[in-house]
């Protein structure tokens, strides 16, 4: 179906859009299914089986969690952060869940929720089967999901056919492609913003969506500002330390005539914006999918790169910095993939660099063409990229990462500003080079846990 900006960025908690915001919202569902089918006060016990990505490294990501949660009945958009560690423990200790907060049935996380390491489920690395018992011990009802990166879902249905809707959406303007999208605004005359506004009035009135980007925009500001508060330890075991609060006193202590050069200068702050979202994510705290979870910091960081360092920025400039990456983004979504566990790391943060880097040069006053070609240097150059958390957990590389993925968007939009648009290597060719790098890749480094770093520095 037809996919809205406001689906590719989507508010929930960390530390991942496919572990967390896609079961959570899976279980969510799985609970509502038992109340349609009005049987729901005839269950006495759930069991949960996660497999392939989700059971390689869901303890880490904190999909068991989520998973509680949704069948509670809670959001990822909605729920508090701060009260899901006292709910889960809860839950562990009396081996109950609440269904939508009002049906108590068995659930032991110890013996019901089952993490399948190794074996996986045919249609997407990111698995899972919820089972629903009555007080008999008979099967009443089953659901697989898959959820397919950046919090998107897909369910099977009765065949175990996962069933991909069909698209009936009428849209003024249709393009799967790059080459597609860039004739659109040579014919029409306009804009890739104008041309993805005009998609999106569709759904919302333009005052609509201009009052809901900025609204994301409000949401990742606040993310910020929590990553540069808070201080400590980041959960996990690691004992990975957060750098945000302290790298924001020392360069708030400065001022830019003490930065080496203020393009350095600027990449300090950058920098501090990146780590400061990717900590929340990484201790569980509210975030914006952007296109994912895991590659949450580096749309922020660049948004604030252009608030902050770029003249005559504007509210009118971030909403062209949304529309724009939003269009980029749905290329990527639909012509490879923005699933860690399917593609590896190139695909959530090369897709969030390009989309940045897109953003940045639209929102700058860049052509068509030089945003395309912004995109396509910001994916050129993590072409191959792994995802190889070290103990399953969204932190050492992925924090960094993103911090390294902004500052790569800042420097493709740049470099595509300066010249005329024109390019050797297509936005197109490189989504395709990501799809067929990222089948191409061997699964233990596509969010298993079972290669490269995670592998060398437990191993050292």
């Amino acid at each position: 179906m037809a996919t809205s900006l406001f689906d590719l960025f989507k508010v929930g908690i960390g530390p991942s859009s496919s572990h967390t915001v896609g079961p959570m919202v899976a279980a969510h569902q799985f609970a509502q299914q038992l109340a349609s089918l009005d049987i729901i006060e005839n269950i006495t016990r759930i069991t949960v089986d996660l497999y392939g990505s989700l059971g390689a490294t869901g303890k880490g990501h904190g999909t068991g969690n989520a998973v509680l949660m949704g069948l509670e009945g809670e959001w990822p958009d909605t729920i508090d952060p701060s009260g899901v560690v006292d709910r889960v423990a809860q839950i562990n200790k009396t081996a109950c869940v609440s269904l939508l907060s009002r049906y108590p049935v068995t659930l032991n996380p110890e013996s019901d929720l089952i993490y399948h390491r190794i074996d996986r489920l045919d249609f997407h690395a990111n698995g899972m089967v919820l089972i629903a018992f009555d007080q008999q011990g008979t099967e009443r009802h089953r659901s697989t999901f898959y959820s397919v990166g950046g919090g998107f879902i897909v369910e099977e249905d009765e065949q175990g056919q996962a069933v991909l809707q069909e698209d009936t959406t009428k849209l003024p303007h249709v393009f799967h492609s790059a080459k597609t999208l860039m004739a659109l605004c040579h014919e029409q005359d306009k804009s890739i913003a104008q041309i993805m506004l005009e998609n999106e009035r569709y759904w919302r009135s333009e005052e609509e969506i201009q009052q809901g980007i900025l609204s994301i925009w409000s949401v990742m500001k606040r993310c910020v500002q929590q990553g540069i508060q808070n201080e400590g330890i980041l959960p996990g075991g690691l004992k990975v330390k957060r750098r945000a609060a302290s790298l924001y006193k020392d360069l708030s202590s400065k001022t830019r005539m003490d930065m080496i050069t203020p393009s350095l200068g600027a990449m300090d702050w950058v920098n501090l914006y990146a780590l400061a979202v990717n900590e929340e994510n990484a201790a569980g705290g509210r975030v914006v999918t952007a296109p994912t979870n895991g590659a949450a910091g580096i749309i922020p960081a660049v948004l604030h790169y252009y608030w902050e360092f770029c003249p005559r920025s504007s509210e009118e400039g971030i909403v062209t910095f949304f529309l724009t990456a939003a269009a980029i983004g749905l290329l990527f979504k639909e012509n490879a993939s923005i699933s860690g566990a399917e593609v590896g790391c190139q695909g959530e943060v090369g897709s969030a660099c390009a989309m940045a880097a897109a953003g940045l040069a639209a929102a700058t006053g860049g052509s068509p063409e030089q945003i395309e070609n912004a995109a396509e240097i910001g994916m050129e150059h993590n072409l191959g990229l792994t995802c190889d958390p070290i103990g399953g957990l969204v932190q050492v590389p992925c924090i960094e990462r993103n911090a390294m993925g902004a500052i790569k968007a800042i420097n493709s939009a740049s470099m595509a500003l300066r010249g005329d648009g024109s390019h050797y290597v297509s936005l197109d060719k490189v989504i395709q080079t990501l799809r067929e790098t990222g089948l191409d890749m061997n699964d233990k480094y596509k969010e298993t846990s079972r290669g490269g770093l995670a592998v060398n520095v437990i191993e050292c």
